[in-house]
């Protein structure tokens, strides 16, 4: 018998869960995304829980993502069912954790991509480890900054969330800090003393309030900051670059920086889905105008028709699977991508079917 995927317990006032496939990074599948939102739910509603830790099984993942081959797979058999399931209840945990009435606190200790994004940046306590890397590398497999980075990364500091968004750059932990993006740092070989001092902390509070003041003490206490921050040396220099309107005019202002950052970040993009890269823009314009919920119903548009795009499979081939890193675009130049193709991702899908949270 294999151990399950996913793991759930109860102590001390502290829901846990346990993402518990780290050969795999701890990506998520369907059914752990159904165990989650229904034990989330149950916890709501249970005295016995006042806060939820969740974590990834192993030292190098908290979660790098979702399961892209079977999207892959469902996108070449025309399944539009499984598609539009798998957009469907991602999206919904999502927001659950988003709206969810306890303190939720996500470790990202290790990779942090994707779908692993989803279920940790929305939560209200995000602990950075010396491993986490953050990424939303989606344009590089024909995809967009989906589980919410049309509401969350145009709220990073400046420029810095369509920076992000588009070239797919991984951020060590002052970085996350910076971008907002974690809330505490915390040494990774004090993260068990820090659950045990939570769970102690917890266990005494008897109100929201108190439970909601005991959380932040303690982090409060193993909280430790870096003077060392790269992405701050980089704002100015990413602000006048992605502060543009447009794709191109990003590559222009990057090509006139020259050598340096400025033509390492141009050569990056380059290598993106030019598809990806012109909706991921609009999606970031688009996303300081929405609130949550409609920003989620953007993306299941947008994710429902991009993944049965070209450059989706493709990507996933090139990136995932053969592993040449060698995609063929279609179509292969930002110029053949027109303002038509872009709108049409956004649109209201048809016969009602926009994402609902009943």
């Amino acid at each position: 018998m294999s151990d399950p995927e996913i793991l759930f317990d109860v102590a001390d006032g502290i829901g846990r869960i346990l993402l518990n496939r780290p050969k795999a990074l701890n990506a998520l599948t369907l059914a752990k995304i159904a165990e989650m939102d229904r034990t989330l739910r149950a916890w709501a509603d249970d005295p016995a829980v006042k806060a939820v830790i969740i974590e990834g099984a192993g030292d190098k993942a908290f979660c790098a993502g979702g399961d892209i081959r079977v999207l892959s797979n469902a996108a070449k058999a025309g399944d539009d069912e499984t598609i539009h399931r798998f957009f469907r209840e991602e999206y919904r945990l999502d927001r659950l954790i988003k709206t969810y009435s306890k303190p939720y606190l996500a470790f990202l200790n290790g990779i942090t991509m994707g779908g692993g994004v989803g279920i940790s940046v929305h939560g209200s306590h995000r602990i950075v480890t010396e491993n986490t890397v953050f990424a939303m590398p989606e344009t590089g497999i024909g995809m967009f900054p989906d589980v919410g980075g049309t509401w969350f990364l145009p709220r990073c500091p400046g420029a810095i969330g369509a920076y992000l968004g588009l070239t797919g750059q991984r951020l060590r932990a002052a970085d996350c800090l910076y971008a907002g993006i974690g809330t505490h740092f915390v040494p990774a070989d004090r993260l068990e003393d820090l659950e045990a001092r939570m769970r102690e902390a917890v266990r005494e509070a008897n109100t929201p309030e108190n439970v909601l003041q005991a959380i932040t003490d303690t982090l409060d206490v193993f909280h430790e900051d870096d003077d060392v921050i790269p992405l701050e040396a980089q704002h100015a220099a990413i602000d006048a670059a992605f502060g543009q309107q447009s794709v191109e005019d990003i590559l222009a202002a990057l090509d006139r920086m020259g050598p340096g950052w400025g033509a390492e970040t141009a050569a990056q993009l380059r290598t993106k889905s030019p598809t990806a890269l012109k909706v991921a823009l609009q999606q970031l314009h688009v996303g300081p105008h929405l609130d949550f919920d409609r920003a989620m119903q953007l993306e299941y548009r947008v994710a429902t028709r991009i993944t049965r795009a070209p450059d989706f499979v493709e990507g996933v081939r090139a990136v995932i699977l053969d592993k040449d890193n060698a995609p063929v675009w279609t179509p292969d130049t930002l110029e053949a991508v027109d303002d038509a193709r872009v709108r049409a991702f956004f649109a209201p899908l048809e016969d009602g079917a926009d994402l609902s949270f009943d």
